[in-house]
């Protein structure tokens, strides 16, 4: 998934955290709610301006992210 597409960072909002499509939702926010246990549809029940393509791009970023961080021992 190409979340560059939909995750935006500007430095004025958030704290120029990447948050979804403008919004004032982060990144952080959509894990924090996912690792609380609560489903993409609850997510998307409780925040109607958001899509699943957009919780989609989150766990895009994330493992984009992790994967940037690892490095293989030598």
């Amino acid at each position: 998934m190409d979340y560059q597409q939909i995750l935006t960072m500007e430095p004025d909002k958030r704290g120029g955290k990447p948050c979804i499509r403008g919004l004032r939702i982060t990144v952080y926010d959509i894990l924090e709610y996912l690792a609380s246990g609560m489903t993409e549809e609850e997510i998307l029940a409780d925040f109607s301006e958001l899509t699943s393509a957009d919780i989609k791009a989150c766990l895009a970023f994330a493992a984009d992210r992790e994967r940037k961080l690892f490095t293989p021992a030598a």
